[in-house]
């Protein structure tokens, strides 16, 4: 695995802060158009949106000077849209670098534009992964970006007390495909954490387990995801603790919060063995497992191994639970690719001044 040329990270940077820096009206996005209508002899703007409803949305007068100087800014910035979406079709189209299938970014995009990202919730799951390419500025196989769902999470505490909510969630996902509907919560028929369409395309909803394994099952009301509620899981809030800013590469780019990648590789070691010993549970640990490898070899490519081997210390360091489902982790492997992983945790320890024997159980220590 080899990091794509200078002038292609350079080119990713830029996008990032640009998409970042983009500051657009929430009512106005910059994928729509002001066009000015004339009504009874004099002239009014509105603004077109096939992605939101209405289409058409009144603006003002347009000899009104503020409004005029609000449109003036929107087509600067639309300048700017441009630009990005140029940036965006480089990187895909001459780096090779990751982007998302179109619904899903579509469906990304449209949360993204209501607020998801702005109430830190985190894209996680295979999306994530897909970001990662562009993040770290290596080409990551095709084949383990493909996904028929998208994951996202949100610590409760975040949600209740960000004072904020999106609109209603299934509101925005119908904006891009009329046929989501609310999945009842097979515990509490009244609450959702899952929306599905016709296609059978899921969206779901997580949230770090806040008590015991006896309350797994149970859905966690979130004040700020419209309507939605999550499903709580163990081992969440390690994945989401402090996640990093990126930007998926689909449009103009859509900037989101995903987790560190550091912390998603030691995740998808530790998950991997929580998998049911069935078929689809085999193939999701399999998957697991292949991101897992795939992301320790980018991280060494790009000379994060300390980055990596401090995730994975502070897993271990959680305790014997922890441990146990690392060491799991690393030994569904294999042998070969079980001591390539560890010989790279093992140098990120060192270049960290660790005794790494302390982070091994047998057979890998």
């Amino acid at each position: 695995m080899k990091q794509v040329d200078l002038i292609y990270r350079t080119a990713y940077a830029e996008l990032v802060q640009r998409s970042l820096d983009a500051s657009f009206d929430a009512d106005f996005p910059a994928t729509g158009n002001f066009v000015s209508v004339p009504v009874k002899g004099r002239k009014y703007w509105y603004f077109e949106d096939s992605h939101t409803v209405p289409k058409r949305r009144y603006v003002g007068p347009a000899d009104d000077a503020e409004i005029n100087r609000r449109v003036t800014e929107f087509k600067r910035g639309k300048d700017g849209f441009r630009g990005r979406r140029k940036l965006v079709s480089t990187l895909t189209r001459e780096a090779g670098l990751g982007a998302p299938e179109r619904f899903t970014g579509d469906i990304i995009a449209a949360l993204q534009r209501n607020g998801l990202f702005r109430l830190r919730a985190v894209l996680v799951g295979t999306v994530a992964f897909q970001a990662y390419s562009a993040h770290l500025g290596v080409r990551l196989p095709s084949a383990s970006l493909q996904t028929g769902d998208a994951d996202f999470a949100q610590f409760h505490s975040v949600s209740a007390e960000v004072g904020d909510s999106l609109p209603p969630i299934l509101d925005i996902l119908r904006q891009v495909d009329d046929t989501f509907r609310p999945v009842p919560h097979m515990n509490d028929g009244q609450q959702s954490t899952q929306f599905i369409n016709s296609q059978s395309y899921k969206i779901e909803f997580l949230t770090p387990n806040r008590g015991s394994a006896d309350h797994d099952g149970e859905p966690s009301r979130m004040p700020a995801l419209g309507g939605a509620a999550a499903q709580p899981l163990r081992f969440l809030d390690f994945l989401i603790y402090q996640p990093v800013y990126a930007v998926l590469l689909h449009g103009g780019g859509i900037p989101v919060l995903v987790p560190a990648p550091e912390r998603f590789a030691v995740h998808k070691l530790i998950v991997s063995t929580r998998r049911r010993d069935d078929p689809n549970g085999f193939a999701k640990r399999e998957k697991d497992l292949h991101q897992a490898s795939l992301l320790v070899d980018a991280m060494a490519e790009t000379r994060r191994l300390s980055d990596l081997a401090e995730a994975y210390m502070e897993a271990w360091e959680r305790g014997d639970h922890w441990q146990s489902a690392l060491t799991g982790g690393l030994n569904g492997l294999g042998a070969a690719r079980a001591g390539q992983v560890t010989a790279a945790l093992r140098a990120g320890l060192e270049e960290l001044g660790e005794e790494s024997d302390r982070y091994f159980r047998s057979p890998h220590s």
